[in-house]
């Protein structure tokens, strides 16, 4: 089996998240045998920026929905959408 991207949009409770340190506890959550490949990081409004990280998921993993729930519990996480999704 292969791999899949998925992008997914993270957005934190407040602008006062701390986004360096809300990134590494979505690293410490990941499910196991997903990886992130990286962050990018968008303007929302208002202060409040969403982050967007790439993660690579093994395709028998069976989607995205384990590394959805494992971010939404993060401390400062207010939602979790998946933003894009392909194939490596």
């Amino acid at each position: 089996m292969g791999k899949v991207a998925a992008k997914i949009k993270i957005m934190p409770q407040s602008p006062e998240v701390d986004l360096d340190a809300l990134q590494e506890r979505l690293e410490g959550a990941l499910p196991e045998g997903a990886k992130i490949k990286g962050f990018e990081r968008d303007d929302v409004a208002f202060g409040l920026v969403a982050l967007f990280p790439t993660v690579i998921i093994p395709d028998e993993a069976g989607g995205t929905d384990a590394v959805e729930d494992a971010f939404a519990d993060v401390d400062g996480v207010e939602s979790v959408d998946v933003d894009t999704v392909g194939r490596l």
